[in-house]
């Protein structure tokens, strides 16, 4: 039984063609996305619902409450579990998202080393006294590669990588696992690729998309349930806009704007850190997806 990734930027439509996929091959697939981990963030996430998954099982989604925070340690334990299930099933696994480090884990091994609370507690001072913003370029200093695949509103996973780098005297990304040592060797990864033109379209396109589905609405249930007590959730794209607006610094119109504008960097931010990985083949944007992918699984 094979290991399969579908990677690529957001908005590039890796959900959809992955449930044609798992349906020529036979296929279970799990979520690669940080945020479908949570419960009740589907719109501003692109969740497939239940009938768009064309009856192929989905796995690791909704398994967390927005008070609680994942960690990468946490999700490679959980889903490599979730593939040894889906081989004994007989199936394939299809791994599905656009969080690279999130993929990385799964396929290679982590090396972080243990938390040091001096340290951890110095720089979420700084975090307090400095703001974010400060620590992240001091990230951009130290390793550009880490401020990459580290969003700039997330201080926790920005503390993190800079406690990391104090505690070993390396870079962060030092501390990630050599692709000569993956778990899954003979893994197939296909990144979908898209011009970048065509990408903004389709990423404004669906931030409009998302708003018309009620996703200001779907954020304030959110709020209700408590996701302001947990540091992840509240920071994913769109969300933290439209608690801003709620908080009243911004409009509802400045909200909609600022979350394309985070998500095309975001998606730049994506393109960069996959194309950082050798073993990736890439779909072009002139190549029929589907038959693209299976020769890609067959060959």
């Amino acid at each position: 039984m094979k290991v399969i990734v579908i990677c690529g930027a957001t908005a590039t439509g890796k959900s959809d063609i992955a449930v044609e996929v798992a349906q020529e091959i036979g296929a279970e697939i799990i979520n690669a996305d940080s945020m479908q981990l949570y419960t009740g963030m589907d719109i501003g996430t692109a969740k497939l619902s239940s009938a768009e998954r064309g009856g192929i099982p989905h796995h690791l989604l909704d398994i967390l409450t927005v008070k609680e925070d994942s960690t990468v340690a946490w999700y490679q334990e959980i889903a490599r579990r979730t593939i040894d299930e889906v081989h004994r099933r007989g199936n394939h696994a299809l791994i599905v998202g656009g969080t690279g480090l999130y993929i990385k884990a799964i396929l290679d091994d982590l090396n972080f080393p243990d938390t040091d609370p001096v340290i951890r507690a110095r720089l979420e001072m700084q975090a307090i006294e400095l703001g974010s913003d400060a620590l992240f370029a001091k990230l951009q200093e130290l390793d550009p590669a880490a401020a990459l695949a580290i969003d700039r509103a997330n201080t926790r996973r920005i503390v993190r990588a800079l406690e990391v780098i104090e505690i070993t005297g390396k870079p962060f990304t030092a501390n990630l696992p050599r692709e000569d040592s993956s778990r899954y060797p003979d893994a197939i990864q296909c990144g979908l690729v898209m011009e970048r033109e065509h990408l903004r379209e389709r990423i404004d396109a669906r931030v409009d998309r998302m708003w018309s589905a009620g996703f200001v609405s779907e954020v304030d249930s959110l709020i209700e349930a408590g996701i302001l007590e947990g540091s992840t959730a509240q920071r994913a794209l769109g969300y933290s806009q439209i608690i801003a607006m709620r908080a009243g610094t911004m409009s509802e119109d400045e909200a909609k704007e600022e979350t394309k504008r985070s998500s095309r960097q975001y998606a730049r931010r994506q393109e960069t850190w996959f194309s950082r990985d050798a073993r990736i083949q890439w779909v072009a944007p002139h190549q029929p997806r589907l038959e693209t992918i299976l020769e890609k699984i067959n060959s």
